[in-house]
């Protein structure tokens, strides 16, 4: 049984007592309360893991509210997600995060100065529901809308570190095995990120703590965290497919590492993106991936990124994730798990390809797509969370009925 702790502080689920932890949460709860977040597309409303998810988030008692972060086109799709979100019994907020209310208050923003308006996707939307959620909560989890295997325990181990006073953390990462339908899956992580790291580390050497840090996180990619509000207003996160990364990169800036975790979250399983392009999917993915990861190297480990440098990191590259392959096929095969390892291979060296692109992407244009944290948007607008707040309801109230 694995129990090993590294550079982060690891909580394995040796033997947790689900139903033991979620009363300990809901007294602590009283106390700090805390909130749920998930991003959601209309998309995901259609899933049939969403019928389940609502039916296990009513079993959530320690949580004070849920605030969805919808991307909607239009009122039918917005209207569509009030109607599904209303078998939610727990006190929560379809936030319509393109809609015309929120983006009327955005503007007031922008006549300040800060442009947010320019930015869209997955992390301005999760951006515009810490602002709102931050206004009273101590705690918030953030976890993805098309979780196969959700339950309510799932936010509560995210939580529970967080509003446990003995144990004094202020950020928890979610991890898990990406297994299903027989087939390992995580590929952005294991064929992509884990051997990149190690890339940069036998070209940069192991003094790079930031390196040692992102390395420490067993699945730095996972959409699922908790963090205290304090901290999560002081996020500037990317609005593309790096903000994963970019969370954690941003946490490490201001947050002492004793003070960060991870928490085991078991069996896990949700929708799979295909291998796609540039333009789409997980090679898409993985361009804005490597971007924020010279970004923060650039800006952490002071490094000078150059064609040269860039080919060096290509070659490294793949060596490390072809002796990846040998290791998963091997796993694959001991737990008796399908595994295309020409597939693999492909996926690797499509992978190698995005190293030059983004990376020569990144030389021209380093600023990168970085939502402004929100303590400079409440300097630029005071009342801007609460405006957003209102913005919200007065879009539930105009548009919502269904």
């Amino acid at each position: 049984m694995d129990f090993m702790q590294g550079h982060v502080t690891t909580l394995h689920d040796l033997q947790v007592d689900k139903e033991k932890l979620i009363r300990k949460l809901e007294e602590f709860s009283s106390i700090y309360p805390v909130s749920i977040v998930i991003p959601i597309l209309y998309s995901d409303l259609k899933r049939k893991t969403m019928g389940r998810m609502i039916e296990k988030l009513n079993r959530c008692r320690y949580v004070t509210d849920i605030f969805i972060a919808l991307s909607a086109e239009n009122e039918k799709e917005y209207r569509e997600a009030i109607r599904v979100f209303s078998r939610l019994d727990t006190p929560h907020l379809v936030i319509w995060c393109n809609g015309p209310s929120i983006r009327k208050t955005l503007l007031e923003l922008k006549e300040e100065g800060l442009d947010v308006t320019r930015y869209k996707g997955k992390g301005k939307d999760v951006w515009i529901a810490l602002g709102i959620a931050t206004i009273r909560s101590h705690a918030i989890a953030v976890h993805d809308a098309d979780i196969i295997t959700y339950d309510e325990a799932l936010p509560a181990k995210l939580l529970y570190p967080l509003v446990e006073p003995s144990m004094d953390f202020v950020f928890n990462k979610g991890y898990y095995a990406r297994i299903g339908a027989n087939t390992l899956y995580g590929r952005v992580t294991r064929l992509f990120v884990q051997p990149l790291l190690e890339a940069f580390v036998e070209k940069m050497g192991e003094r790079v703590n930031f390196l040692n840090y992102l390395r420490s996180f067993r699945y730095p990619l996972s959409g699922e965290f908790a963090i205290k509000s304090d901290v999560a207003l002081d996020l500037s996160l990317p609005a593309d497919w790096g903000l994963e990364i970019g969370i954690l990169a941003e946490v490490y800036r201001g947050v002492s590492i004793k003070h960060i975790c991870q928490t085991d979250l078991g069996k896990y399983d949700h929708k799979h993106q295909s291998i796609g392009d540039l333009n789409r999917g997980l090679v898409k993915m993985s361009g804005d991936i490597m971007r924020t990861l010279l970004r923060y190297l650039t800006e952490e480990a002071h490094i000078d990124v150059t064609p040269s440098f860039l080919r060096s990191i290509k070659v490294i590259y793949r060596r490390i994730a072809r002796d990846y392959i040998k290791k998963y096929f091997s796993l694959a095969r001991f737990n008796d798990l399908d595994y295309n390892r020409h597939k693999e291979e492909t996926t690797v060296e499509k992978f190698a390809e995005v190293i030059m692109v983004a990376g020569e992407r990144y030389i021209r244009k380093p600023s990168g797509t970085q939502i402004p944290n929100w303590f400079r948007a409440m300097s630029a607008l005071p009342g801007i969370r609460d405006m957003l707040l209102a913005s919200a309801e007065r879009d539930l109230e105009v548009y919502g009925k269904v």
